[in-house]
């Protein structure tokens, strides 16, 4: 066990190497811009008022650097995603020009993936339910879409064997799953490019996963246990 708890130190100072700051001010200031809709110099605000003095543009860097490895390593340890997926797309723009926003969610409303893509054709349509099929590990039961062409010429070529349900409304969960990538947009005034879209997306839609505990489902005490839970799963990923 003490052997275990070295190496787990090794790695954690390897990772935090040549950072100033000691590493549970860089995880919290990582995961409280990817929980909450907050800026970098509210961060920087925050920080400040614990008598922690960053610069906004330190934590940015945090954000890019630690971000990632964070989401890679909670992705590894998620449990799995439901057997249907709703599946949506939505446009963004970005420096002017128009961009299309994949995203794929389970019945539990847990983020299966979140693409970023400049079209959203056949081939748009196929690059993302790979992606899909890679991160799932096998072919889902059922997809719900809207009624795009794309969807069609993508479920017929690569998961014929899935249920493909293009009825009214059944849809909804997917396109109100955008409803909090919209909101972070906002605050961030739009993004700045492709590459940190995608970048951010995926640790927010990681971070959105391991805090999605349906509080309006459970007792306030059981919610607390999950929470709890959460906040380890957390912290281990960050630590490793």
């Amino acid at each position: 066990m003490l052997l275990g708890d070295n190496c787990l130190m090794n790695r954690s100072a390897s990772l935090y190497k040549r950072h100033r700051f000691p590493p549970e001010v860089i995880q919290y200031a990582v995961w409280i811009y990817h929980r909450f809709n907050l800026s970098h110099r509210d961060i920087e605000d925050l920080l400040a008022e614990r008598g922690i003095l960053v610069s906004y543009e330190s934590v940015r860097l945090w954000c890019n650097k630690f971000g990632p490895q964070y989401a890679k390593r909670l992705k590894r340890r998620h449990q799995g995603y439901g057997d249907t997926f709703f599946i949506d797309e939505v446009f963004v723009k970005i420096q002017g020009k128009q961009q299309y926003l994949w995203r794929a969610v389970d019945q539990d409303g847990e983020v299966v993936d979140v693409f970023l893509q400049d079209r959203r054709d056949s081939k748009a349509a196929k690059r993302f339910f790979r992606r899909l099929l890679n991160t799932h590990r096998s072919e889902p039961r059922k997809i719900v879409t809207d009624k795009l062409k794309s969807y069609g010429v993508a479920h017929r070529e690569l998961i014929p064997d899935t249920i493909h349900d293009t009825s009214q409304h059944a849809n909804n969960r997917a396109e109100l799953s955008h409803q909090s990538t919209r909101v972070r947009e906002r605050g961030m005034r739009r993004f700045k490019s492709a590459q940190q879209a995608q970048r951010f997306l995926n640790v927010h839609a990681a971070v959105c996963n391991l805090f999605n505990l349906g509080r309006h489902l459970v007792s306030a005490r059981h919610y607390r246990q999950l929470r709890e839970g959460a906040f380890a799963s957390w912290k281990c990923a960050a630590a490793l």
